[in-house]
């Protein structure tokens, strides 16, 4: 293969990916009209067309499909050796992307970061703040961060933070009103303030658990909100009950603004896990960070 067909080749990949020509002559370093002339030169020499074009958006044809799913492994392989090679210099390099929940990121990945990074400064890591479930794979992410460690299984799970636990929690001024709930049964008499779930769209129910005995409790109540600090807040002034991650309420809890409920019902769970694929060879650059990410009791 010439070295032009490589460069047309990842340059109809980047457009494929982009979904737009502005954005990936940016990302090449190129101007729009030369990467329209390069897509017009290969689509010509292939003798089919790769790419449908709206006044909105550009997206693969079926021709254009089949060759990105050939695509994708090769590059990647080329651009894992490349950066093998790079790692010949003394100190690890290279960027790093991860996709994580909020929560993780703050809770974590952030700690651990702040210490590591001043000691590599030719490591970059980018963090993509995502709750719903990301195939890492396709959206050429280096690994994820999540909770517990049940993954598809071409993915290795490496555990980076202790166990968790929820909390149910509303605020003296609420139970002033409302008798505590003893059960979780009692739940369908109070208002509660739900989670909706980015992925999926739907409200999460609250899997509560005691002695084996295993609880998914859909609940009712006048607010909803897709971000927990929202959750907490609401909670503070008053308007029910909500169902979050304890640290997210120790603060409260402990001044006394908000009062915990049904504990017993709450046990610790599997804590966050990094997972990225197994197949992959690790960068030197990865194995310092996995390393420093890995959770030691």
């Amino acid at each position: 293969m010439r070295r032009e067909e490589l460069v047309d080749l990842n340059a109809f990949m980047t457009v494929a990916e982009e979904q737009n020509f502005t954005r990936a002559a940016a990302r090449l370093g190129t101007s729009q009209s030369a990467l329209s002339h390069t897509i017009r030169r290969l689509e010509a020499r292939l003798g089919v067309r790769l790419l449908t074009r709206t006044t909105r958006n550009v997206a693969p044809t079926d021709a254009g499909e089949r060759l990105l799913a050939t695509l994708r492994p090769a590059l990647d392989s080329i651009s894992t050796e490349l950066a093998l090679l790079g790692e010949l210099r003394e100190r690890p390099a290279g960027n790093i992307r991860i996709t994580t929940s909020e929560h993780a990121a703050t809770t974590v990945l952030w700690p651990v970061l702040r210490k590591l990074l001043p000691d590599y400064p030719e490591i970059n890591v980018e963090l993509v703040i995502d709750s719903s479930l990301t195939d890492i794979v396709s959206e050429r992410f280096d690994a994820g961060a999540r909770l517990g460690e049940a993954l598809a299984k071409d993915m290795v799970a490496l555990r980076i933070g202790p166990e968790l636990r929820m909390a149910i929690v509303g605020s003296p001024a609420y139970f002033a009103k409302n008798p505590p709930p003893r059960t979780p049964q009692d739940l369908a008499a109070h208002r509660c303030i739900n989670l909706r779930m980015l992925s999926g769209g739907g409200l999460y129910a609250w899997e509560l658990e005691k002695e084996a005995r295993e609880l998914r409790v859909r609940v009712e109540g006048q607010l909803a909100f897709n971000n927990t600090n929202m959750i907490v807040r609401a909670a503070v002034d008053g308007f029910g009950l909500g169902f979050v991650m304890e640290d997210h309420v120790a603060e409260h809890v402990e001044a006394g603004r908000l009062v915990r409920v049904l504990e017993d019902w709450c046990p610790p769970f599997a804590g966050y896990h990094l997972y990225y694929p197994s197949r992959r060879q690790p960068s030197a650059a990865f194995s310092v960070l996995v390393d420093a990410l890995r959770y030691r009791d």
